[in-house]
């Protein structure tokens, strides 16, 4: 295919659009010929590489939410911080991160996504510089700001970049990778955290800022990102080598071009413009999703673990062991079934888990108020939380993330993105300065009121989530936005 010619809007020849009146099952044909070269797509290592570097950031993401809990004591002592002056200091990551989200999409769109990853590790490196050095409060404020700003844009970015450049039947347990390695730099900065001084902590946490920042010379750029600025050689040519150079690309390139072409007709849209109708059903479905992943308590419970533990009669220190054991083998369950299963079956499974997770603990903290099965009730709530724990991270807590990578044409990616980031942070940011006074008001209640929201969230997905596990992109994008890409 010549890079350099541009197809007419009347003479669209990719399988997208040759199928659009069948809903893009395509015919029987179609579907073996895709079958086929599915098949033959292998795992080149610069994909490999370039998905390594892209997780690094997510390794960035789940330290700087780990470095909190194991620097606090050492950090109070150092500074002389009360409680409320280090809450400050907590809670303003994810302000930052909501500003992160508010201009990530606009970074990715214009500059690109390497720019982007980028320009996120450059404050998360000044970030973690400023607290390390801190001598007063104010500068662990300005730092932790920082950070979030990073965390913001790489929440965005790196689930989008995986997406798409990588092929549609791996693009689900490639993505998913950003949340096991959320997990990692969770588990690991609490580990280490454990022995380690809080600014030597703080320092640790730049190495996989320059690993990243390091590796984004060696990766290629979006392909689907070239296409919109015009760069179709350049976007073949990058295809070619993330598909490996024996892959016949052709195809792909080609509906990737025209699926842009179409959608250039249109202005970008801000995020004001994305309350239209062709994009009603794509927003509802990653808003939604976004909401119901943290109105159902994820953070509430992962922030608080040990006090919970503590509050239901369980040891705080074998409860929060117990639940790092179980986080990440079941976040790499998740990424092994992804593109074998589907998102929709994982989101249900995992929805009905936490549903049942925070009953049993629920459970556990209404017995204590009856004062019965007082032996019981303690192993109830630790089974309750680890239940949620596991259920959670198989699947609600990197599929929405996922979906929302797939679901958004590029004309409204980065205005949808940025939105989408921003409710989850800001959603997330409730649930944690709510969930300590919601627990005052009754442990057992909160329980039941989170178990109700994941019992909720199992409707959504069955109604309203498309299953979009073996679609390209501009498949599931046009399926869900069809006015959007009427010629």
């Amino acid at each position: 295919m010549d890079g350099t010619k541009s197809a007419e809007p009347s003479e669209f020849s990719s399988p997208l659009l040759s199928t659009e009146s069948q809903g893009y099952g395509g015919n029987d044909d179609i579907n073996c010929e895709e079958k086929q070269q599915t098949g033959t797509w292998s795992v080149p290592p610069i994909l490999l590489l370039t998905t390594l570097v892209a997780v690094s950031g997510s390794y960035v993401f789940g330290s700087a939410v780990g470095y909190s809990s194991p620097a606090q004591i050492g950090i109070m002592e150092d500074l002389n911080l009360g409680v409320a002056e280090y809450s400050v200091f907590g809670s303003i990551l994810t302000i930052g991160a909501m500003i992160g989200a508010i201009i990530s999409g606009r970074i990715a769109d214009y500059a690109g996504r390497r720019a982007a990853m980028g320009f996120s590790e450059v404050f998360c490196i000044l970030g973690w510089l400023a607290i390390a050095l801190s001598k007063v409060g104010w500068w662990l404020y300005v730092g932790r700001l920082l950070v979030g700003c990073g965390m913001g844009l790489l929440s965005y970015v790196v689930p989008v970049y995986i997406a798409e450049i990588t092929p549609k039947n791996l693009r689900g347990g490639f993505t998913t990778v950003h949340q096991l390695m959320i997990c990692c730099g969770v588990s690991l900065t609490y580990l280490i955290g454990a022995f380690l001084n809080w600014r030597i902590l703080a320092l640790i946490g730049t190495i996989p800022c320059l690993v990243q920042l390091l590796g984004l010379f060696f990766i290629p750029e979006s392909p689907r990102w070239l296409v919109k600025f015009g760069h179709w050689e350049r976007s073949e040519s990058v295809l070619q080598r993330l598909r490996g150079k024996d892959a016949d690309v052709s195809q792909e390139a080609a509906e990737i071009r025209d699926f842009t072409e179409v959608l250039q007709r249109q202005t970008e849209a801000s995020i004001f413009g994305l309350f239209q109708w062709q994009y009603l059903k794509s927003l509802t479905v990653g808003v939604g999703l976004m909401i119901l992943q943290q109105f159902g308590g994820v953070n509430g419970i992962s922030f608080y673990a040990s006090s919970i533990f503590i509050s239901a009669g369980f040891s705080g220190s074998i409860g929060m062991i117990a639940m790092v054991a179980v986080q990440i083998p079941m976040t790499a369950l998740g990424v092994l079934l992804m593109d074998k299963s589907g998102r929709r079956p994982l989101l249900l499974i995992s929805a009905s888990g936490t549903c049942l997770g925070c009953f049993l603990a629920g459970l556990s903290f209404f017995l204590q108020d009856l004062h019965k099965w007082k032996e019981v009730s303690p192993i109830l709530a630790l089974f309750g939380v680890l239940v949620y724990t596991g259920s959670f991270s198989l699947g609600m807590g990197g599929i929405p993330w996922v979906i929302m990578s797939e679901i958004f044409p590029i004309n409204v990616k980065g205005s949808a993105g940025s939105l989408v980031t921003l409710v989850s942070w800001l959603c997330s940011w409730i649930v944690s300065y709510a969930f300590n006074f919601l627990m005052s008001w009754s442990s057992a209640g909160t329980f039941f009121i989170f178990s109700s929201i994941c019992s909720f969230t199992i409707l959504f997905v069955a109604k309203l989530v498309p299953e979009t596990k073996g679609r390209t992109l501009e498949e599931v994008q046009a399926s869900l936005n069809p006015y959007s890409t009427k010629r």
